[in-house]
């Protein structure tokens, strides 16, 4: 009985291992059919990243791409032609690029296939012939660059339609070589912007894109606080000087040609330093420092010591409190005007007499004057531009003072009416007009024209605790700059068809009183001031849209 039972037992446990092992058989082919299907890797001849593949000498177009690959680029390729559904298998491309390629046919529906497909370069590259329906199926087309497409090529139809054309400045290509090529284009038409909606492209001209613009790039910050700051050249270099009061310092900048930054060069100690204005008369660097304690002096560079020394202390009878220094030449003579702005102080006239600045003439006393600026303006349309100065102050409208060339002074005093509490007027001139910014620290700054017995008025800007509006030229584009202490800091473009100022960009700088434009090897930059954070750099950057 026992040996019995063992033989059935022993009989059973075969269709048990059977079973268990058809078992795990089953659940292997359920675990193989279940995986998806390996990914496509990269072709032999590219170079994958997660989303870019670039393919150099490749014999042919590789049927397949990884799923992630977004952007296609062929480089020096061999294949001939770019046939019919070359991209049939990588539906997800949305950038396609040839350059330097050998192929010189492209077939009709070539880039079928493609529905994602945005931009399409086929550049340098030695084409013969492209068929009519070669670009048939881009529906999502923004950017098809056909630059230097055609080598003694046939003149053949090339149609474009079907394709929502916006006609800004990333199109001003396509237009360029619809005036030059020699293929017959089918019309196609602008859907937007606005103004060329429904415009036929083919009749549209490069000039009808005004695709330059420019910008304020931060570029650097000083850790310090400033007020005042100028630009001057001397031995064939360009430096910069700023106004530092809580540590009462002049510090010159250099421009550094192999890190491309500016980088301290030297500094004038002092106290309560406010404005540090240089000269250069002839060869000689002399720089006028003026303080609110200890006085007001006036430094000359000796370049056998390699430093500033003093020369000349300024009568502290009548500089109590400087607020602004201007320089200026006239008839070959130089001259410095410091606005003092004390109740009992005078701004002062200062002129060169061959060894030193010498007390020349005091303007009004008692007014208290936040601000000089030096112009030369013309009285009537047949008389030569004078010299003239224009004094902003805290007890009366801006005052301007004309140059008497008999008597060698500035006499002949008129006000600018309507125009009370001006903290500064700054000048500039646009194809020979002159006008002028005036600075309200509240209420509405102004831009003015000079009408030949007047300033009349041309635009008003709101006025946010400013102290500086400042007009500037960079190259040939006119800027005005007005400062706020409460707010960002506003940059005007000058519109030549309007003739007024339209707002351009915003700067984010802390308690701006200066704006200074720097130019240093073909490179334009604007120093911003800051009485309660950072100097500021701001390269001036030029883009062009088109490219």
């Amino acid at each position: 009985m026992e040996s019995e039972r063992s033989q059935r037992m022993g009989t059973a446990c075969i269709p048990l291992k059977r079973i268990a092992y058809f078992l795990c058989l089953l659940s292997a082919l359920l675990l193989t059919e279940g995986k998806k299907p390996a990914k496509p890797k990269c072709p032999a001849v590219c170079t994958c990243t997660k989303d870019n593949a670039l393919c150099e000498n490749a014999r042919s177009i590789p049927r397949t791409v990884p799923p992630d690959v977004i952007s296609l680029s062929f480089v020096r390729s061999g294949f001939t032609e770019i046939s019919e559904g070359s991209f049939l298998f990588t539906p997800s491309l949305q950038l396609l690029l040839f350059t330097s390629n050998s192929f010189d046919v492209i077939s009709d529906d070539a880039f079928i296939g493609l529905p994602h497909l945005e931009y399409l370069f086929i550049e340098n590259n030695n084409i013969k012939s492209i068929s009519r329906h070669t670009f048939r199926g881009l529906k999502s087309l923004i950017h098809l660059n056909l630059h230097m497409l055609i080598a003694e090529v046939e003149v053949i139809p090339v149609d474009l339609r079907g394709n929502s054309f916006n006609c800004d400045c990333k199109l001003k290509w396509l237009v360029e070589w619809l005036d030059h090529t020699n293929a017959t284009v089918e019309d196609i038409y602008c859907e937007g912007p606005p103004e060329y909606k429904k415009r036929k492209i083919n009749s549209l001209s490069p000039k009808d894109f005004d695709c330059i613009i420019t910008e304020f790039a931060k570029s650097q910050d000083l850790p310090y606080q400033s007020l005042s700051i100028d630009t001057f050249s001397y031995m064939n270099d360009e430096y910069v000087v700023i106004a530092q009061p809580f540590t009462g310092k002049c510090i010159f900048l250099e421009w550094d040609h192999v890190e491309k930054t500016f980088r301290n060069y030297d500094n004038i100690t002092g106290t309560s330093t406010v404005v540090c204005k240089p000269i250069v008369i002839e060869t000689q660097l002399y720089v006028i420092v003026a303080q609110l304690f200890g006085g007001s002096h006036i430094y000359k560079r000796d370049s056998f010591a390699n430093k500033f020394i003093k020369i000349q202390d300024i009568e502290i009878l009548k500089i109590r409190k400087p607020n602004d220094i201007e320089t200026f030449k006239i008839e070959n003579n130089w001259y410095f005007v410091v606005a003092d702005s004390s109740k009992a102080g005078f701004t002062t006239i200062y002129k060169w007499n061959g060894n030193g600045f010498y007390s020349h003439q005091s303007l009004h006393a008692w007014y208290r004057d936040t601000d000089v600026e030096y112009l030369e303006i013309a009285r009537t349309p047949q008389t030569l531009r004078t010299p003239h100065l224009i004094l902003s102050s805290s007890s009366q409208r801006p005052v301007i003072y004309q140059w008497n060339k008999a008597t060698q002074l500035f006499t002949n005093q008129t006000d600018i009416p309507n125009m009370e509490d001006v903290y500064a007027v700054k000048h500039f001139s646009v194809k020979g007009d002159v006008y002028i910014c005036l600075t309200r620290f509240i209420g509405d700054s102004k831009v003015m024209k000079w009408g030949g017995s007047s300033f009349q008025d041309i635009q008003r800007m709101p006025s946010r605790g400013s102290m500086v509006f400042q007009p500037l030229q960079i190259n040939n584009y006119q800027y005005a700059i007005l400062g706020s202490d409460y707010s960002f800091t506003q940059v005007y473009n000058w519109d030549a068809e309007k003739a007024k100022f339209v707002k351009f960009q915003e700067l984010n700088v802390q308690a701006p009183r200066s704006f200074t434009h720097v130019s240093i090897n073909k490179r334009n930059f604007l120093f911003a001031s800051s009485f309660k954070g950072n100097t500021q750099i701001y390269k001036h950057v030029i883009v062009d849209l088109s490219a």
